[in-house]
């Protein structure tokens, strides 16, 4: 079952690319060209994020993934 985590997708004016952040994760920040690619980009940077608070055994935070603007992240 994969987990769901909220993901916001900002344009940075600036670089002329798309910030993608998942606030759930702290520092899990990332950015595509596209608004789609840095959703995809999240998922792949959240996943990574997951599996290394696994294998540090650590506590992996949960959203209760309702709503739009979430990604699922498949572990």
């Amino acid at each position: 079952m994969p987990l769901k985590y909220r993901v916001i997708v900002e344009k940075d004016p600036e670089d002329d690319v798309y910030i993608a952040s998942v606030p759930a994760l702290p520092g899990c920040n990332t950015f595509g060209k596209t608004a789609n690619e840095a959703v995809e980009m999240a998922k792949e940077a959240a996943k990574a994020y997951i599996e290394t608070l696994r294998d540090l055994e650590k506590e992996v935070p949960m959203e209760d993934g309702a709503g739009d603007g979430f990604i699922d992240v498949r572990n």
